[in-house]
């Protein structure tokens, strides 16, 4: 493994500020992408997915939890295993403190193939407190593309789906899948991927995960 190169101060100050200055530029443009993501169309969900959770059966509108915007994660967990994908949980567990995209009228909640009895004792073991959904037997993951055909077997990929809701009719706004969510999980990034972004902008209104009026 080879180490950085040693300079002096001065030397790392200047090649610090080019630095600076390229990734003044990428975040520039990260927030340009970011406003075009937010102008994209947005397609209406017409299937009444069906799902099972911790209170039962669910559909998609019931994942909102009555907010305006609900963010999926395609936790990649296949019937036939008994703990799911570890690159899945490490994402998970880097995922905030969901009162705060709460407190910004969005819900976060995973969703797997396998049975809710297999999920249920794989989240205790993780001490999660997320939602999380099991859409067995439906056509949920493989309508958003979080399941893919390999020779006509199902082979899973991890990804995010992004949802409005317009009182009772739902529309799919955004998805992205596999090593594009490796910069993604915080707050701040998980509203970026939505239609209304973060509201309000930047860390105004940002309290203490346990302040908020709700």
């Amino acid at each position: 493994m080879s180490l950085p190169e040693i300079v002096s101060r001065e030397q790392w100050r200047a090649a610090r500020e080019e630095l600076r200055r390229r990734e003044e530029s990428a975040r520039r443009e990260r927030e340009a992408l970011g406003a075009e993501r937010r102008r994209l169309p947005m397609v209406e969900v017409d299937p009444e997915y069906l799902f099972e959770g911790g209170d039962g059966k669910a559909t998609l509108l019931d994942l909102f939890e009555g907010r305006s915007q609900l963010v999926v994660h395609h936790f990649m967990f296949a019937p036939e295993r008994v703990t799911g994908c570890p690159c899945c949980a490490a994402f998970l567990d880097q995922v905030g403190h969901l009162a705060h995209l709460r407190a910004r009228d969005t819900s976060f909640a995973a969703v797997s193939r396998a049975p809710f009895t297999r999920i249920l004792p794989f989240k205790a073991r993780m001490g999660w407190t997320v939602p999380w959904y099991s859409s067995a037997p439906g056509d949920f993951n493989d309508d958003f593309e979080a399941t893919v055909r390999d020779g006509g077997k199902p082979v899973d990929r991890p990804g995010l789906s992004c949802f409005l809701r317009d009182r009772d009719r739902v529309f799919h706004t955004y998805s992205v899948y596999d090593a594009d969510l490796d910069e993604l999980g915080t707050t701040a990034a998980l509203l970026d991927l939505t239609a209304l972004g973060r509201r309000p902008a930047g860390s105004e209104g940002l309290r203490l995960h346990d302040e908020y009026d709700f």
